[in-house]
This record gives C-alpha cells, sequence and structure tokens, in this order.
C-alpha cells in the first residue's frame, strides 16, 4: 500500500515568517505521523493570494488551484486555526469557501473527489470559541464528503481575556489536549488506512449529470 498522505492547511492570520501558535499544537500531531511513516505538507493559507469566491480556479492571479491538487493527492486533510471573536479565521471561512467549490468535480466513480479522505481540526486560541470554530468546520468537511474519525478535534485554550497563548503558556504541558493530539494522529492514520484499502461503494454515492 502507498504511504499515507496528509496535508495541513493552517488558517493562521500569521504568514510562515512570524510564529503561529496553531502551527505549533498542529506539530505535535504530524510528529505523530512522522513516527508512523505518514508523509505530510503543512501549507500557511496567509502566504498565498487567495481570491474571494465558491469554485475551485478563480483565474488569474489566483493560488488556490497549487493547494487544491494538494488535497486531491492527499488521504488526511487537517485544518488548523486560530480563534478570534469566538470564530474560526477569516482566512479558514476562505479556504473552506474554495473548498466548497471543488465539491462537484468527481472521482473515476463519480463520487465526490473528498470522498475517502479523512478529515479533522486543530484551533487555538487565548479565550473560548474552540468547540464552536471545530463544530462549523467538522460539519463542513463531512458535508462536502470527507469521513470524520471520533475524536480529531484538538485544541487549546486559554483564560478569558488577554492572556498567553499556546507556546507561551506552554499548552501541550495540558493533558486535555496532549490526549486529544494522540487521539487525533491515530484515529485518522487508522481510518485513512482502511479507506484506501476499502474505499466507500459508488453504490448510491455518486454525483449524477
Amino acid at each position: 500500500m502507498a504511504p499515507i498522505k496528509a496535508v495541513i492547511l493552517n488558517g493562521s492570520l500569521k504568514t510562515s515568517d512570524e510564529t503561529s501558535n496553531t502551527d505549533a499544537l498542529t506539530r505535535e500531531i504530524t510528529n505523530l505521523f512522522d513516527h508512523e511513516g505518514v508523509k505530510h505538507e503543512t501549507i500557511r493559507l496567509a502566504d498565498y493570494h487567495l481570491k474571494f469566491g465558491i469554485s475551485a480556479d478563480l483565474g488569474e492571479g489566483d493560488e488556490w488551484p497549487s493547494i487544491f491538487e494538494k488535497v486531491k493527492e492527499a488521504d488526511i486533510v487537517m485544518i488548523g486555526t486560530p480563534v478570534w471573536l469566538g470564530e474560526k479565521s477569516s482566512v479558514t471561512a476562505l479556504a473552506i469557501e474554495r473548498l466548497y467549490g471543488g465539491a462537484s468535480l468527481t472521482n473515476d466513480k463519480g463520487q465526490s473527489v473528498y470522498y475517502n479522505k479523512v478529515g479533522g481540526v486543530v484551533v487555538t486560541g487565548n479565550e473560548d470559541g474552540a468547540k464552536n470554530a471545530a463544530r462549523s468546520i467538522l460539519y463542513a468537511l463531512s458535508h462536502l464528503g470527507f469521513v470524520i474519525p471520533p475524536n480529531v478535534d484538538t485544541y487549546w485554550v486559554g483564560e478569558a481575556g488577554p492572556g498567553p497563548s499556546f507556546i507561551e503558556a506552554n499548552g501541550i504541558e495540558n493533558d486535555f489536549t496532549r490526549h486529544h493530539v494522540t487521539m487525533q494522529a491515530y484515529n485518522l492514520i487508522h481510518l485513512a488506512k482502511r479507506l484506501k484499502e476499502n474505499p466507500i461503494p459508488a453504490e448510491g454515492n455518486f454525483i449524477e449529470d
């Protein structure tokens, strides 16, 4: 069986020359991917020019198509987001809209191109809103055709109001967060392998013209 491939879409508002708390928590999961031989790539969405719209390709100057190709090749797709005002970031919302724009594309069985891929989410912030963001993202992924394993919503948030974020607060020492890191990594890998070996049958699950 070919190696499992994962792509992580980091919806931080920061470009890759800046430290990202969301990236730091995501790396805790990708460290386990490394241990299990999963190939992975993290894409800092803020590094790209992504046009607004519901389409897989919005023409000249739009850099989403290169990201979309990596999503199509992946077995695991994770979305990372910080929490702002209790919601996922604007960059993350844009990426989900662009994923939606490719939902009508099909594989060789006539199913959505997102079929037989598994999805998960990572959320960081310095106050509440993690479950709200995770719920929104995981529903969107499921609606588009991704399979959502159990316990794939790893998050860490600090106390209400201004305060230290994940890195400064050494959030990985939180037992709940650390446990979810492990569950998420292994549940994603397990189900991705099963779907690679036994894809979802096309019967009743194909898009008719």
